[in-house]
């Protein structure tokens, strides 16, 4: 019977033992997302053309010719406070779901019918390229 009852003391060193033999995994910088191709560049460039600039013109300033309409005026989205507040994720749900839907003016139109995934992620990279 004793030697049954040390199986499980022997189990525990055994587990005890590999966990204190493991290397510690470095801690990496963060990877910086690959550079975006200029498909993408090309694609978002046309899709914001199309769908964003009558309100956010062509530079993203927030003056298209439909901006002096709006109450509130639509974002500068060059601005590089916004840029940095704002992750490629926010963006891509705020074109998807509309300002409404994301808790912003409901006066920005819901894209997600409309765009697909592959439109929304280029006009995310040209949006980003709208850096000052």
């Amino acid at each position: 019977m004793r030697p049954l009852m040390a199986w499980p003391a022997i189990c525990l060193i055994a587990t005890m033992l590999a966990a204190g033999c493991r290397h510690p995994v470095p801690a990496h910088a963060a990877v910086a997302p690959p550079r975006p191709t200029q498909y993408q560049l090309r694609l978002g460039r046309s899709v914001f053309a199309a769908y964003c600039v009558p309100c956010h013109g062509d530079a993203g300033a927030g003056d298209g010719s439909n901006s002096f309409n709006l109450d509130p005026h639509p974002r500068d989205l060059a601005d590089p406070a916004f840029q940095k507040a704002k992750t490629n994720a926010d963006l891509a749900d705020a074109i998807r779901r509309g300002g409404a839907g994301v808790g912003l003016s409901s006066l920005m139109q819901p894209w997600g019918h409309t765009l697909n995934d592959r439109q929304i992620g280029a006009v995310v990279v040209y949006v980003r390229s709208l850096k000052r």
